[in-house]
């Protein structure tokens, strides 16, 4: 490879597919792929790459089929004499990480308990969070000291162009300091494998993430609270975006930033 061809960020991005870089490290590395042709080019080709797996091998197995490929593992480890523990067939709630560990240890006893231990891999991973767990995930990590706001403003008009070249598309920004919930900032983040505009807002004590991105469908759909891990969650489509809303604010309050929002101009 030529030094014309070269970006010492290109390795970066396999790490940003497996999910092992942080928000602020993910989103920074997309802004930098949009100006790098090297770096887009390799997260393209890895994401053909991933699709092509993708459409036959990740298929549910059968409670029985499963029993009986578990089976072959044991006597594949019997028949080899394993005895060290590290190589009991792992758990489904075992992480991608253990599961490296694993197989590096376990290619040591034959390529037909490789194989049964591949099956395993694609049956018993556990399956991705949803995608409002990942908007609640995202805002336990911005509540980290000197996560929460790379720009830090309660105007509108300082905040919304700040992320002007930062991300592919401008956020809408609105000021509610007259509905009692004023704008705090804001700030990049990664939800959903894409980097999202962070908003963040305040009712008394209280802290509120408002994640917007573009969304699928435009049409305007109504607020919808959900709850997890004790944090309440609204979401709702408007004007082209997808917006998240976050905060351990009790349920109603957060329904009424909402609303408040969709009728602010």
């Amino acid at each position: 490879m030529n030094a014309a061809s070269e970006c010492d960020k290109v390795l970066l991005v396999q790490a940003e597919l497996d999910g092992e870089l942080g928000a602020a490290e993910a989103a920074a590395l997309v802004a930098h792929r949009m100006q790098c042709p090297i770096c887009e080019a390799a997260a393209a080709e890895l994401a053909r790459a991933r699709a092509l797996i993708g459409e036959g091998l990740y298929q549910a197995m059968p409670e029985d089929a499963r029993a009986r490929m578990m089976a072959q593992i044991g006597a594949q480890q019997a028949r080899a004499g394993v005895t060290d523990s590290s190589l009991a067939a792992p758990s489904p709630a075992w992480g991608l990480a253990a599961w490296r560990r694993w197989w590096s240890s376990a290619a040591s006893f034959g390529l037909g308990g490789a194989c049964a231990a591949a099956l395993a891999l694609l049956v018993l991973l556990p399956g991705r969070p949803n995608l409002a767990d990942d908007v609640v995930a995202g805002h336990i990590r911005a509540l980290q000291p000197g996560h929460l706001e790379d720009v830090a403003s309660t105007d509108q008009h300082t905040v919304k162009p700040w992320f002007d070249g930062r991300i592919d598309f401008a956020p809408p920004v609105k000021d509610l300091a007259a509905q009692r919930f004023p704008l705090r900032g804001g700030r990049l983040d990664y939800i959903a494998g894409r980097p999202v505009a962070a908003l963040v807002y305040q009712r008394d004590k209280h802290l509120i993430d408002l994640f917007v991105w573009p969304a699928v469908e435009s049409a305007a759909q109504p607020a919808e609270p959900t709850e997890g891990h004790g944090y309440n969650v609204v979401h709702w489509t408007q004007d082209g975006m997808a917006l998240w809303a976050v905060s351990d604010l009790e349920a109603r309050q957060l329904r009424e930033f909402a609303e408040d929002w969709r009728r602010s101009p």
